[in-house]
C-alpha cells in the first residue's frame, strides 16, 4: 500500500486545486488555457502564479524526492522545439489541452472532452508502440 500513497495524494491535490480554480475563478483549468492568458492576455498575475506554482512544485518534488521514473535521455534541442509547436498546435486544434480535456472536461461530463482524451490517450499508445 506504501506504493499508492503519493499518487493518491497527486490525484486528490489535482482535485481540490480544479475545484478551488474553478470556485474562486468561474473557469476550468487547463494549461494551455492559462498559458494563452499569460502570453496574450492584459491580467496576467493568476496565470503567472499557477505557471511559476508548476515549475516550482516540479522542481521540489524533484529536489526532496527521489524520482520512481527515469529521467528520459536528452534530446535534440530542434527535436524539442518542433514538438513543443506540434503539441501548441494540437492543442489549439483540439480545443484544450489533457488538463483541460481530461480532467476538468471528463469530470463534467463534457462528450467533446470524452471524445478528445480518448484521441489523446489512443495516439500516445500508438506513438509508444512505433517508437519502442
Amino acid at each position: 500500500m506504501e506504493n499508492l500513497t503519493y499518487p493518491i495524494l497527486g490525484g486528490l491535490l489535482i482535485g481540490l486545486t480544479t475545484s478551488f480554480y474553478l470556485i474562486t475563478t468561474g473557469r476550468v483549468i487547463g494549461i494551455s488555457g492559462i498559458l494563452a492568458q499569460l502570453l496574450f492576455n492584459k491580467g496576467r498575475l493568476l496565470p503567472l502564479l499557477f505557471i511559476l506554482g508548476l515549475i516550482l512544485g516540479g522542481s521540489a518534488y524533484g529536489t526532496f524526492f527521489q524520482p520512481s521514473v527515469p529521467f528520459p535521455e536528452i534530446r535534440s534541442p530542434w527535436l524539442l522545439i518542433i514538438s513543443g509547436l506540434l503539441v501548441g498546435y494540437g492543442t489549439r486544434l483540439g480545443g484544450g489541452c489533457t488538463s483541460g480535456h481530461g480532467v476538468c472536461g471528463i469530470s463534467r461530463l463534457s462528450i467533446r472532452s470524452i471524445v478528445a482524451t480518448l484521441a489523446f490517450m489512443a495516439t500516445a499508445i500508438i506513438t509508444v508502440a512505433v517508437t519502442q
